[in-house]
């Protein structure tokens, strides 16, 4: 169950960028979370997610010398959806249809998480080197929550001029 968990239903073992690979499979599942019930959803999911990936990134690096194998995306997953915690929102509170994405939005968010990701700027390469799976969960924690701050500017940005 920790594998299935901590490779989010395997999509980890592909080959070539695994990360990647992750943050692209949470995409459709935050907009359905979105569908389904607004930002509370989505944030709920992610709590939730975080904790079980934790768990989940504890029992598959039990015993390894590798604390942050490159198959274990769950991060990347709660990560990319934290990315998305300013479009959700806005959508949300404006009671805007998720049929109307907001791919610009998107599209951008999954572009800036993965940067911040994979070039970690401080916090996110302090929390890289904790060799702990609370580590590994919050160095994308940081990434995401980074990328979203660029997003609300960005979203403020684009949509003043409109």
């Amino acid at each position: 169950m920790s594998k299935l968990i901590a490779t989010f239903f395997y999509v980890g073992l592909l080959p070539k960028a695994p990360g990647t690979w992750g943050s692209l499979a949470a995409l459709p599942f935050a907009v359905v979370l979105h569908a389904l019930g607004g930002f509370p959803a989505l944030l709920a999911a992610t709590l939730i997610i975080f904790f079980i990936g934790w768990w989940a990134t504890e029992q598959e690096t039990k015993g390894s010398e590798n604390h942050d194998p490159g198959e274990i995306v769950i991060d990347e997953v709660v990560g990319q959806w934290i990315t998305f915690f300013p479009i959700s929102s806005m959508l949300w509170y404006h009671e805007i249809p998720i049929l109307i994405l907001p791919w610009p939005g998107l599209i951008a968010g999954f572009i800036l998480f993965r940067l911040f990701d994979i070039f970690k700027p401080w916090p996110v390469s302090w929390a890289d080197r904790k060799e702990t799976a609370f580590g590994v969960m919050f160095d994308d924690v940081l990434a995401g929550i980074m990328a979203a701050i660029v997003i609300a500017i960005l979203g403020s940005i684009a949509h003043s001029f409109f």
